[in-house]
């Protein structure tokens, strides 16, 4: 009863505390999340036990198929294909980056015995740095990942991208001038119709005002429908590979589901999809203990350092060669590593707004794709 308590108010809480801090809402819900999780775990408020471990696994499970489709319904598909070539480009070379950084891993430590795990992580990453957080809890449910493996890579993925997004935004147009063109202003950036919903400011504002538990209850209908109809899909397939159709099913349905104009027009689904991934990493992060941290991986660490940086690295260079501008690189790497909510972040940084939606279209995109991809590269590299 704690843990489902815990994972139902804690959530509420950190809603509040990032629409009244505008510091805590520039940190983010998720993080947020960690941190508190992590904090009742490690103060053995939550109880370290076999019993609650499984509760706490049950919530994270079942809160994922739910934030999917919310996180995909207000995506407007065919606006990404509207993006300025610039933009394009930068997008297909921040996706080649990830999966050259995330091959480079994997040849490193992915040998023999640990091909599966390393493939996995690699996968995991490569969803996280593509479409964010939504995308490794679902590639952990995907690629069948242990919680004590997804939580180092939880944990150390979150100390890496702090550090990223710490160099991005107070050095790296500087540190990237020399080596990349100057932006150049274009009218069809501003003019980029890209229907989404402001998620810069006060993002859970609103969102269970009595104006909005109509669209809610329709969003979470429909949700509940796609989630029947992939589980439908999943169980024609053998058993061990249920979850891996499931997760892919009710993605690729929630994208369908997005291109009608009528479920891109149902307010707040972004939000109550992101209250869903706060739901989880609280279930997730309470797991850990002083046990598992007295358990450090040096390799995990070592590796997902190896795949937060490569990433920014060959996606730098393939943008050098293709001469796509810092403005451009840096939003498009910022929205793919960190989520679309960061376009605008970096947009004020850069003091250039027509890149602003543009960027969010690009990190929707990673939402849409994250799992395939990541899903995929991890059983690349296990043929390999």
């Amino acid at each position: 009863m704690l843990v489902i308590l815990t994972c139902i108010l804690l959530p509420l809480l950190i809603m509040w505390l990032t629409y009244k801090s505008p510091t805590l809402n520039k940190v983010g819900g998720i993080i947020i999340a960690y941190i508190f999780g992590c904090a009742l775990g490690l103060t053995g408020i939550i109880p370290d036990d076999e019993a609650t471990h499984k509760l706490q696994t049950i919530v994270a499970t079942v809160a994922i198929p739910f934030a999917i489709p919310l996180l995909l319904f207000s995506a407007d598909i065919k606006s990404w294909t509207r993006l300025a070539p610039p933009f394009i480009k930068s997008t297909i070379a921040g996706l080649l980056g990830c999966a050259l950084a995330v091959a480079i891993g994997f040849f490193i430590y992915g040998k023999g015995d640990n091909s599966t795990t390393y493939a996995s992580v690699g996968g995991m990453l490569t969803g996280l740095y593509t479409g964010g957080n939504a995308n490794l809890a679902s590639l952990k449910i995907a690629l069948g990942v242990d919680d004590a493996t997804y939580i180092l890579v939880s944990a150390y993925s979150t100390v890496a991208s702090a550090i990223y997004l710490f160099f991005v935004i107070i050095a790296g147009k500087k540190a990237l001038r020399p080596i990349l063109p100057d932006f150049k202003d274009n009218k069809d950036h501003e003019q980029l119709d890209i229907k989404i919903e402001n998620h810069d400011h006060e993002l859970f504002y609103g969102l269970f005002t009595r104006s909005n538990l109509k669209d809610l209850f329709r969003a979470l209908l429909l949700t509940i429908v796609i989630i029947a109809i992939g589980a439908g899909i999943a169980l024609l397939v053998p058993k061990e590979a249920f979850q891996s159709v499931f997760i892919l099913s009710i993605s690729l349905l929630s994208i369908i589901a997005s291109t009608n104009k009528k479920v891109r027009a149902i307010k707040r689904t972004f939000e109550l999809g992101t209250l869903f991934i706060i739901i989880f990493s609280v279930a997730v992060a309470s797991q850990v203990s002083l046990k598992v941290l007295s358990e450090v991986d040096a390799n995990i660490f070592i590796f997902t350092s190896i795949v937060t940086f490569g990433t920014l690295i060959f996606h730098v260079l393939l943008n050098a060669i293709m001469r796509v501008d810092t403005d451009t690189t840096l939003t498009t790497s910022i929205s793919l590593i960190c989520s679309p909510p960061f376009a605008p972040v970096m947009g004020s940084v850069l003091h250039n707004k027509a890149v602003i939606g543009p960027g969010i279209a690009v990190g929707l995109f990673g939402y849409a794709i994250g799992t395939y991809f990541g899903f995929g590269l991890a059983k690349i590299l296990l043929m390999i």
